[in-house]
């Protein structure tokens, strides 16, 4: 189905959000829609919600399995606006975003699927999950002018750290459970990425209820929401792995002719499965075997 605007779609189907997990992909352009949709799809998310432009084609195989809305961020939608409409429609829905050319990878993710894993974050009394966002290029430049390509996908092995989340409403105090994390094409490119963009950590994996808020940085004004872990062991995290700066990066005039290749010596090629972002430690099963 295709609806003029998120608002319809909600006054229409607002039922369907109560069978999630609930998927939204925000399409800025038309890089891999379809590759993203499919792969989401084949993850297990029940519902998918395509915000995009009107003008914008979506694959035959794909268009009965969505629900199409139309929706423009280059014209200026606010997607943490719509993902907050979302999230006051749906309470205690599980819901994920991403944009297209992003793709969610979590453990054993092969085998299992997302509302599996959901269950077993559920059963351990977590509402949110951290992903990682981590930055995919294709390796040849020339060949992929906008750097993305599948088949030469390449991601850095190394180079990520994290450093404390400080509080400015306690004396700056790091926040319990709480970090902001780094690396990527963001870290390495840092000049060309404005500083509150830097960050790879996102909170993509969520449980809607009433007074749950988005902000523009990912978070949330649940503060719990924002947090990698509980108080008492280590939780399972995710990973999505995107296109999405490195795109930038070559779109952008004040950067594409400073870069004529992502790759240094700690790039590798990415397998496209979870055991080798499980390996290099871009995600964690925590307790789920």
């Amino acid at each position: 189905m295709q609806y003029p605007d998120l608002k319809t779609f909600l006054a229409k189907e607002k039922t369907a959000l109560s069978k999630g997990p609930v998927a939204m992909i925000f399409v800025e352009d038309e890089v891999e829609v379809d590759t993203t949709i499919r792969h989401h799809l084949d993850s297990g998310f029940k519902q998918m919600l395509i915000l995009i432009p009107p003008a914008f084609a979506l694959p035959d195989d794909v268009v009965a399995r969505v629900h199409r809305i139309d929706f423009d961020l280059v014209a200026g939608d606010d997607f943490t606006m719509a993902v907050n409409q979302v999230i006051a429609a749906a309470p205690g829905a599980w819901l994920y975003y991403c944009f297209n050319a992003e793709y969610l990878f979590f453990p054993f993710c092969e085998t299992r699927s997302v509302g599996e894993m959901l269950a077993f974050h559920t059963e351990e009394r977590r509402d949110a999950m951290l992903t990682y966002v981590i930055d995919l290029y294709a390796g040849d430049l020339y060949a992929h002018k906008n750097a993305v390509s599948l088949e030469d996908a390449h991601l850095d092995k190394s180079g990520y750290y994290a450093l404390a989340r400080n509080d400015p409403d306690n004396h700056n105090h790091p926040k319990e459970r709480q970090l902001d994390f780094f690396g990527g094409l963001r870290w390495r490119y840092e000049e060309h990425i404005p500083t509150p963009r830097r960050n790879i950590d996102r909170i993509a994996l969520f449980r809607a209820k009433p007074e749950l808020k988005l902000s523009e940085n990912h978070r949330f004004n649940d503060e719990e929401y924002n947090t990698y872990a509980c108080p008492w062991h280590h939780n399972l995290t995710a990973a999505i792995v995107s296109f999405r700066t490195a795109k930038a990066l070559k779109r952008n005039p004040g950067s594409t002719f400073d870069i004529e290749t992502f790759k240094w010596h700690n790039s590798t090629p990415f397998e496209w499965h979870s055991r080798q972002l499980l390996d290099l430690g871009l995600m964690e099963p925590g307790q789920w075997f």
